[in-house]
């Protein structure tokens, strides 16, 4: 057994030089595919469920190339890899919907911290109950996919001490998730957030992973991962993708993996130790000091990742998609994009020529990937 994958990918668009330009209007209007953001300063786009990964690769590749064509005819506009505005403007919305009472209130009441771009990793999971035990599993363990993605360590030009700003300043909402026990229980706790307002409409739950499907909070069939930055090389995306299904074929298959029976703690403290978890990580990404939600004990995110690769490569290798696993080495070994680009600031680049090199990075690896392995695809 496999399981489906899909991609929600939020991106920026901009000049070469790494400004950030709203075109989501003129995007959406002219291209299939592409769905608006409150803010016009991001797009997003869907990848087709599939449980093949060669096939994930190319559905992430072909509708960012068709961005890209589309852009160089506008101007001379390009995709700018980062979850945060690294070079400016976080001092102003720009509406890409101004007669959304939706987008008044997350304008409104958020502001700029919702202006991000990230990456929504969904794999399906039918069986309701399955689902609520793997979102109890993945939410203590979501900060492990966020260091291995982080790539927002700026903000209007500065540094700001976080390796993912995006969730460091993220407004997590409502402000309290329990751990649900079961789909039932979910059920009555979104109907009750509805009714207190915390919740605006079923979607309104920005939390690091959720239960998803076609009719909120009834009919589910997926998990959806949100916590992580925008991971703009494919290869590494896919490789943090097959340790999440990875991981979640070991839950699926283990009904004793499960925080409210294997762990020494409540559902209220296991709530506080991955909040606790999700800031260290925002802040130091793999060098996070972080406590295992089994036992408390303490352990650095790198360390517990690779606990989790060994755990999970024979599952992996028997479903015949290790290979897709295996380029984690290269971010343990080389850092995230986060920790990349800081390097190259101590070093002297200031955060225009980081980001600036970034982009030319980002468009040669696409190239390069259509080119090995995405040939198919039409000039």
């Amino acid at each position: 057994m496999v399981l489906l994958k899909g991609f929600e990918i939020e991106i920026y668009t901009g000049t070469p030089q790494g400004e950030i330009v709203g075109l989501s209007d003129k995007i959406v209007a002219a291209l299939d595919g592409f769905m608006r953001e409150p803010d016009s300063r991001n797009v997003e786009y869907i990848t087709q469920p599939s449980q093949n990964y060669e096939n994930l690769l190319c559905a992430l590749l072909r509708p960012r190339r068709e961005l890209r064509n589309y852009l160089n005819r506008l101007d001379n506009y390009t995709l700018i890899p980062g979850s945060t505005l690294s070079l400016g403007g976080s001092d102003r919305f720009l509406r890409s919907d101004p007669a959304n009472p939706y987008h008044d209130y997350i304008e409104n009441t958020y502001g700029t911290k919702v202006v991000t771009a990230s990456v929504h990793i969904n794999i399906g999971i039918s069986d309701p109950e399955v689902l609520m035990r793997a979102c109890r599993v993945i939410r203590m363990e979501a900060p492990l996919f966020l260091a291995l993605s982080a790539s927002s360590p700026f903000l209007d030009g500065k540094t700001t001490g976080y390796h993912s700003t995006r969730w460091g300043l993220f407004p997590q909402t409502p402000s309290h998730v329990p751990l649900f026990a079961s789909h039932a229980d979910h059920i009555q706790w979104v109907k009750d957030q509805l009714v207190a307002g915390t919740m605006q409409n079923v979607r309104h739950l920005w939390t690091s992973v959720r239960p998803n499907g076609d009719r909120r909070p009834y009919d589910l069939n997926r998990l959806e991962l949100r916590i992580c930055d925008l991971v703009t090389d494919p290869i590494a995306l896919l490789a943090i993708t097959a340790l999440l299904e990875a991981r979640l074929l070991q839950v699926i298959e283990n009904p004793n993996i499960d925080p409210l029976t294997q762990s020494i703690f409540s559902n209220e403290e296991l709530v506080t130790l991955t909040a606790e978890n999700e800031a260290a990580v925002a802040a130091d990404s793999l060098d996070a000091h972080l406590r295992h939600w089994q036992d408390g004990r303490s352990i650095l995110a790198r360390d517990w990742i690779t606990q989790m690769y060994q755990d999970v490569w024979a599952i992996a290798k028997q479903r015949g998609f290790s290979c897709f696993l295996s380029p984690l080495h290269k971010i343990l070994r080389e850092g995230n994009e986060a920790q990349q680009w800081l390097q190259l600031h101590t070093v002297g680049f200031d955060s225009q020529r980081v980001i600036t090199q970034a982009i030319l990075a980002t468009q040669e690896r696409e190239i390069e990937l259509e080119d090995k392995l995405c040939s198919s695809l039409s000039a």
